[in-house]
């Protein structure tokens, strides 16, 4: 018998346990934050010289330093902002018999707004300065007044609002045939309002 008494051995099977248990416990409760931004698709690079652009088919809006929104040189809230984009996109040009005259627009018919929906851009301008949360509502504007325009024509062509269409078409639930249908009526209303909106940062001597 040898004099040296075992030293006794710890179970390391139940320790391994627990430490799995607490690996699983921080991955199932841990949040990851994730960066907050803008969901747009960038426009893709053309090596065509863009074609001259008449002015009365461009919105020039601008958030200065100190977050105050200035559209075609006058300062007006933000509140007001999507019912201008609205009546900008929806003017629709003048004389009937004009290649550039819209038919479906309901504006005021304006000489000095833009001629059709498809040459009017808003450009969107913004200092360095701007706050984000600024920079963002007026970015929701824009976009409602679109989605506005949209759904009116929606409705008017196929009884329901572009966004309903758009639900729709992301459902799983939606057919194929339904969806096929769903993706053209879609890339109609679009043509007929696309979304032209051009974004720049001001430069510090402007």
């Amino acid at each position: 018998m040898s004099s040296r008494e075992e030293m006794p051995k710890v179970n390391a099977g139940s320790m391994a346990d627990i430490a799995f248990l607490l690996l699983i416990f921080f991955l199932v409760t841990t949040s990851i934050e994730t960066d907050v931004g803008l969901n747009r698709m960038l426009a893709k690079e053309s090596k065509t010289p863009p074609l001259p652009i008449n002015q009365r088919n461009i919105l020039p809006i601008l958030i200065n330093d100190e977050d105050k929104l200035m559209v075609n040189g006058e300062i007006i809230p933000i509140n007001e902002l999507k019912e201008m984009a609205i009546a900008f996109l929806d003017n629709g040009g003048v004389a009937v018999n004009n290649a550039n005259y819209c038919n479906y627009c309901q504006g005021k018919r304006d000489e000095f707004s833009s001629d059709n929906p498809q040459k009017a851009i808003i450009s969107l301008m913004s200092s360095r300065e701007t706050s984000y949360g600024v920079y963002v509502t007026v970015q929701n504007e824009l976009v409602a007044a679109y989605t506005a325009l949209r759904n009116r024509e929606a409705q008017r062509l196929y009884g329901i609002d572009f966004t309903a269409m758009e639900e729709d078409y992301s459902s799983e639930s939606t057919s194929f045939e339904s969806k096929a249908i769903l993706k053209q009526r879609i890339k109609q209303i679009q043509a007929l309002y696309p979304l032209q909106l051009s974004e720049a940062e001001r430069k510090q001597n402007q």
